[in-house]
């Protein structure tokens, strides 16, 4: 793992503040990091929708409108789509972020939806303003619809790693802990979905984390469906080297 150079976050609830001269008129939660290349804000909207801020670059990842007021938020200068379910992909949140020169790296069922941006397939690498992309698998193994197709088939859909600097952030999209996550490396900052039957459950959420080694975790998709944040934090109360963080 790399030494630790993550300072402690600054938390923002229940306020409205400023960002790039648009004012939130919903509450927006942030955790700020310090990177090599500059402070990273990070934005959490809600279910599977963030941001990030860092210098004066807005990525936004999987924008869902009723999630927040998208009208309000700054606009994108890049949008991460990991799959085409619809609160995943929201054309019309995308249209409200979007401006004459945002780009959008998504998998090639969002492609096919929203008939625009960057197919990415699990294991393509690109960039984006020097930060380095990666799409990573998400999938399910464990949980099916009826017909025993799984909610999100092997090979479709993207996770996505970023590197901002010294500082590498894992947004897992709608997954469960699959054999994948042994090749992540060095991750600094885990978003890891927590909800039946789409993603895990808590105890498979820790598996997750113990794979991956996270300095920070944030569980997050766990508002829609059947979670439980409280059994997560109980499973992890003797795991010292990850530090769990709820957001939503």
């Amino acid at each position: 793992m790399r030494a630790n150079h993550l300072l402690p976050f600054k938390l923002v609830t229940a306020v409205l503040f400023l960002i790039t001269g648009i004012t939130h008129a919903q509450e927006v939660k942030k955790d700020q990091f310090e990177t090599s290349s500059g402070a990273l804000n990070i934005y959490h909207v809600g279910h599977a929708s963030l941001y990030f801020e860092i210098d004066s670059k807005v990525i936004h990842v999987d924008p869902f409108g009723k999630m927040g007021d998208y009208s309000s938020m700054p606009k994108a200068d890049l949008i991460l789509i990991t799959h085409a379910h619809g609160d995943h992909l929201d054309p019309e949140a995308i249209k409200l972020i979007s401006k004459e020169n945002t780009k959008i790296f998504l998998n090639q069922a969002s492609y096919n939806s929203l008939e625009k941006g960057k197919v990415l397939a699990n294991g393509d690498n690109t960039e984006f303003a020097g930060f380095p992309i990666k799409a990573v698998p998400a999938y399910n193994i464990e949980h099916t619809r009826d017909s025993g197709e799984p909610f999100h088939p092997k090979g479709r859909d993207n996770g996505y790693v970023i590197d901002f600097g010294d500082t590498s952030v894992y947004v897992a999209g709608d997954t469960e802990n699959i054999p994948e996550m042994k090749n992540l490396y060095d991750i600094d900052i885990a978003f890891l979905p927590m909800n039946l039957p789409y993603t895990m459950d808590a105890e498979m959420c820790k598996k997750a984390a113990l794979i991956v080694q996270p300095k920070v975790l944030f569980p997050y998709h766990y508002k829609m469906g059947e979670s439980d944040p409280e059994k997560l934090a109980q499973l992890m109360e003797n795991v010292s080297e990850i530090e769990l963080r709820f957001r939503q």
